[in-house]
């Protein structure tokens, strides 16, 4: 052991050492421990958001994203009849420049009607927590932070959620024989980290129908941290009344495929190969998603592509009154962030990425088509 090369990353040998003590890591295990770790973790240790991080988000491209989000929230504060006090919650806020964009919208909107508004960031990471302080120093009187949703005091909520979900943890199970079996993290022959199949094995109930005529090695992603995660924000919806947007990039309908990714410098990684300076992302299954919130009794509103839902909300009339008397270098950048949120097609956002819009209380909303018609045609 001691005569062993140094592996690339710290959190590397500290999951080598766990797995040599207690055996082979769940996926889920595993993408927890390498997001989450408090000496080493992804999100506890670096600013991972722009262009020198690994990724950039929707709300650092342009301010126009979270403008149409806010939009959207407070058409749903007034359909309730703008009951107070109002909670504008966001989950996994990033460097807070969403927050700070719906701030600046929804007071424009209002003026100075914004008594009973308060501004609440669920946020873990005290590295980010510093971060999104410094750019909310605007705001300071009105933001919180929490741990939990739970955390966050009662009141009518507004909850936007970007690029959240796709970063709690998922199982894994991979067709073997006449079942499918959970993969794992484990040590190859030379004590480096490798994908192994553990004996864990998946009820058939919670497949999709068609699993048996599958072919070997197929896999099936499932996630129940997401669906306990939407449970409670639904369960507060229902409780306190309030709308949520839910937006990430994934799939309509439950199906096979492995999509877990790792990201690092712009660039897709192994996830095997540094854990804790790549970020570990999968697929959103909306359609569990969506179960979820049902089961907790939340209204799903609908789930359309971020293209429609932004477009619908009056996208490019902003963009066009943002970029009215501006020099054409300035139109021309906001024309390409427009694209990039909004548009088809590689390296845009338009299709990937879903909305996913519930509420505690029936409401129908425009831009969303009804749950499970034309929005649930396929991945």
């Amino acid at each position: 052991m001691s005569g062993r090369p140094p592996r690339k990353t710290p959190l590397a040998d500290k999951i080598v050492r766990l797995i040599e003590t207690g055996g082979p890591l769940s996926v889920s295990d595993y993408f927890h421990i390498c997001l989450s770790d408090p000496q080493h973790g992804y999100y506890m240790t670096r600013e991972p958001f722009g262009a020198s991080g690994d990724f950039i988000t929707a709300p650092e491209v342009t301010q126009l994203f979270g403008e149409m989000i806010a939009i959207f929230l407070l058409g749903g504060w007034q359909a309730a009849g703008m009951p107070r006090p109002v909670r504008l919650v966001e989950l996994g806020p990033g460097r807070g420049t969403l927050m700070k964009d719906m701030l600046r919208t929804i007071r424009k909107v209002l003026g100075a009607d914004m008594a009973g508004w308060s501004a609440h960031l669920v946020e873990t990471s005290p590295r980010l927590r510093a971060i999104q302080a410094e750019t909310l120093r605007d705001y300071a009187d009105r933001c919180s932070w929490h741990e939990r949703l739970e955390d966050v005091p009662k009141g009518h909520m507004l909850l936007a959620a970007n690029e959240l979900f796709d970063a709690l943890p998922i199982r894994q199970f991979v067709k073997s024989g006449s079942a499918f079996r959970e993969k794992v993290i484990g040590l190859d022959l030379a004590g480096e980290l490798t994908f192994g199949i553990g004996p864990a094995v998946i009820e058939a109930s919670a497949l999709p129908h068609d699993w048996e005529s599958q072919p070997e090695g197929t896999v099936f992603e499932a996630s129940p941290i997401r669906e306990a995660f939407m449970a409670a924000l639904a369960t507060k919806l229902r409780a306190q009344g309030g709308l949520a947007a839910v937006i990430d990039y994934g799939h309509r309908v439950a199906g096979f495929g492995d999509t877990l990714q790792a990201m690092r410098n712009h660039a897709f990684d192994d996830p095997l190969a540094h854990p804790g300076e790549a970020d570990l992302t999968s697929h959103v299954d909306f359609a569990s998603l969506s179960a979820a919130a049902q089961a907790s009794g939340a209204h799903v509103l609908g789930l359309t592509c971020q293209s429609d839902f932004l477009l619908g909300l009056g996208l490019l009339d902003r963009a066009g009154r943002l970029g009215a008397d501006k020099d054409r270098e300035t139109q021309k950048a906001i024309e390409v962030a427009v694209d990039r949120i909004a548009g088809t097609g590689p390296g845009r956002m338009g299709e990937l990425f879903k909305v996913l819009a519930i509420s505690g209380q029936p409401m129908d909303f425009a831009p969303f088509a009804r749950f499970g018609e034309p929005a649930a045609k396929g991945r």
